[in-house]
């Protein structure tokens, strides 16, 4: 079979083959409406016959699978928290045994509803103890029909599918059995190239699609679970193969360094001295800035270690070669930060034009979208005659009416928070390609990068700055210790008396727009905490003011001047001081209901304070419960100080499963399968291997089934590819 016969198979509506009625549920249910998307619907895991556990012999904290029988169930609200309790007891269905087990559910419908007295249920889940009673906490479980039998001796391992309430996972099995008897894939063309599947002794598509529905045993659902998550890393990695050749194929004007220029006096007149890192990625940045081709690297690095300074000394390589940079950032308090921080660096080599300037001087300038309209049409004069060197803006900066006189580097913050389309405004807009040089202070492991980013070479900082103290990170959990809410603010009171600064974070604003009808006003915010601190007696005579995103521009340049200048020594914020705030006399954060945020924003948050001389202090406050699961991310953050390591455990939590998106198409690859974190070397072995089959066919001649793959990528998943 060729294309056209693979797509036609895979595209086949499940109303022939399976019938209105088991069509309509799938379609209802899962949004699954053909062939292929039921045979990609892949089991999450697998249940050994003969590997259930018996109630009364269970293992502390082990994970075990479980078929028994619930004896009572009960909803009730949580007394600190908005939300629900379902608490469940089930027991052995053997004869005589007398295993009992407390299962508990945080806001699950779905356990609320359906784990009724009566029920047969599969549960899988890690074994704890409350109370001298062993437990389940939150725990994946299955409602079984009363005929499902789990002990027949002449069939593998029980595959276990994504469900629904309507929909249970062994109705899909049913399904898909069905299809599998239909030989829809025999003789069917592999989107895998031969040599690829020899080199990587990966089973052939049909016979893998055969075995992960229904094998054997668990060695052999794993060989074929491993196909198709090195499909999913290879497809992928092939378009990012293209889109870099693409890239690497674009002419740009090369920015060598050059001897006595600005660099040179910047880093002469430098107060401190660059770490091994700094000095490491630095190099491999000029080096590329050097070469005829676009430069295309994401700087990431721990909060604190100096990409700032990375990305200015490549600035001035750009300058002296005779090119203009942009600096784009996503909100003007950020862009604001970073004009700042690079005229305090540059000093007077950013004062070009001024009486007393240096010669090597250049022109540094801010261009954002609520600036005066003739202080902004100067600004826009100045770049489109070339009298300034460096411009620092918002999305103003991506207006048809910027007009570069020569833009030879693209500095993007924070890339995440800007569009495909937005970012190429700027890359597109002169003859040649620019340099680009991405930055984020959000940490990413590395295979995260390579997965997501695989087009652009990355580069970590991963160093403090000499005599910076490390962090110090502290759960305060008000279940257990309700005193110590109190404490927080003579806490604070004893830092501010010291001289120093305190930041206070809530997860909102406090007016009703951000309560509801997502949101949840049981949560501190900013206007409720504002009132409550300005009436405690630990902080009586302290100017507290706040900040947020609604706030206007000269309302948050007030606050933050006078937090910068120590006028102000405590500030209460939403998250707007994630990034780019920069105070180095603040050395404590309180982070009230911490677990409302997630691990790599708790990172980027407690990043504000300690960047001085002095310790700094961060207190994760949380009123849940030590066996609530959120607890967890808590916990992990405040034993962890390594970035990269907490994105990691973030990753692996979130599940971050189709990170292309959520399309059902046979045809297309969607990532099911594949976790980045866990399959580090296996995304790299694909990544090899479609760097060779790309290297060697670039247009994908020789293998016209994995070319209509990866041209059948849509619009959305190309945007994701081109997050350079």
């Amino acid at each position: 079979m060729g294309v056209t016969s693979r797509t036609q198979a895979l595209e086949l509506e499940l109303e022939r083959l399976l019938g209105p009625p088991t069509a309509k549920i799938l379609s209802r249910e899962l949004g699954i409406t053909t062939a292929g998307g039921l045979l990609n619907h892949f089991p999450r895991r697998y249940v050994e016959r003969g590997a259930l556990s018996d109630l009364e012999s269970l293992p502390h904290d082990e994970l075990v699978t479980v078929v028994a029988r619930v004896v009572r169930a009960s909803t009730r609200k949580m007394h600190h928290r908005k939300g629900f309790l379902t608490e469940v007891e089930v027991a052995d269905e053997g004869e005589g045994s007398q295993g009992t087990l407390a299962v508990s559910f945080f806001n699950s419908r779905k356990a609320m509803n359906e784990l009724l007295p009566g029920a047969r249920v599969m549960l899988a889940g890690r074994v704890g103890v409350y109370r001298h009673q062993q437990t389940l906490s939150h725990p994946d479980f299955e409602v079984l029909p009363e005929d499902h039998a789990l002990d027949e001796a002449d069939l593998g391992p029980v595959p276990i599918y994504p469900a629904t309430g309507s929909l249970p996972s062994w109705r899909i099995r049913k399904a898909v059995d069905t299809l599998l008897r239909l030989d829809l894939l025999d003789g069917v063309a592999d989107p895998l190239p031969a040599e690829v599947l020899r080199a990587e002794r990966l089973m052939g598509l049909d016979e893998a699609y055969g075995v992960i529905h229904a094998p054997l045993d668990l060695i052999e659902a794993e060989g074929a679970r491993r196909r198709f998550r090195f499909q999913e890393a290879f497809q992928l990695q092939t378009a990012l193969a293209i889109r870099r050749a693409e890239r690497m194929a674009r002419p740009s004007s090369p920015r060598p360094p050059r001897a006595g220029g600005l660099l040179e006096a910047f880093d002469a007149r430098l107060p401190f001295t660059l770490t091994d890192g700094q000095i490491g990625v630095g190099a491999e940045i000029s080096t590329e800035l050097g070469q005829p081709h676009p430069m295309n690297r994401l700087l990431q690095g721990e909060v604190g270690s100096g990409k700032t300074v990375v990305a200015l000394r490549a600035m001035l390589q750009v300058v002296d070669a005779g090119g203009q940079v942009a600096f784009l950032a996503p909100t003007e308090v950020l862009a604001d930060q970073h004009f700042r921080s690079l005229s305090r660096l540059l000093g007077p080599l950013g004062e070009a034009g001024q009486l007393g300037a240096p010669e090597t001087a250049c022109s540094i300038a801010q261009l954002t979208g609520s600036m005066p309209s003739t202080a902004k049409k100067k600004v826009l004069l100045d770049i489109a005659s070339g009298a300034v060197d460096i411009v620092v803006g918002t999305h103003a900066l991506l207006s048809d009416m910027v007009q570069f006189a020569e833009l030879g580097l693209l500095v993007v913050d924070e890339q995440h928070r800007f569009g495909v389309g937005q970012r190429d405004a700027l890359r597109t807009r002169s003859g040649t390609a620019p340099h680009v040089l991405v930055m984020t202070a959000t940490p990413i492991p590395r295979t995260l990068a390579m997965t997501v980013f695989g087009d652009l070479e990355v580069s970590t900082l991963d160093e403090l700055p000499e005599g910076r103290l490390p962090l110090a990170t502290h759960v305060a959990a008000l279940h257990e210790h309700p005193g110590w809410e109190d404490r927080l603010w003579w806490r604070s009171r004893e830092e501010i008396d010291a001289g120093r600064q305190v930041f206070v974070v809530c997860p909102r604003i406090g007016d009703e727009s951000d309560a509801g009808p997502g949101g949840d006003a049981s949560t501190a915010s900013v206007t409720e905490t504002m009132a409550r601190l300005g009436e405690h007696p630990a902080l009586a005579g302290i100017r507290i003011e706040a900040l947020h995103g609604a706030l206007g521009p000269e309302e948050k340049d007030a606050v933050m001047s006078g937090f910068a200048s120590g006028a102000i020594p405590l500030v209460v914020a939403t998250t707007v001081v994630e990034v780019g705030v920069d105070v180095p006399n603040a050395t404590l954060m309180v982070v009230l209901d911490a677990d409302r945020f997630g691990v790599a924003q708790l990172h980027q948050l407690r990043g504000r304070v300690g960047r001085g001389v002095h310790q700094g202090t961060c207190l994760l406050v949380t009123r849940l419960p030590q066996d609530h699961p959120a607890r967890q991310r808590l916990d992990v953050v405040a034993t962890t100080s390594i970035g990269t390591l907490l994105a990691e455990f973030d990753v692996a939590q979130r599940k971050e499963g189709d990170i292309l998106g959520s399309s059902q198409s046979g045809t297309a690859s969607t990532l099911r399968l594949l976790r980045v974190v866990r399959d580090a070397p296996l995304i790299e072995q694909a990544r090899q291997a479609a760097r060779r089959i790309v290297d060697a066919d670039p247009l994908l001649r020789n293998h016209p089934v994995l070319a209509g793959i990866v041209a059948g990528l849509d619009d959305e998943r190309k945007d994701y590819l081109e997050r350079g």
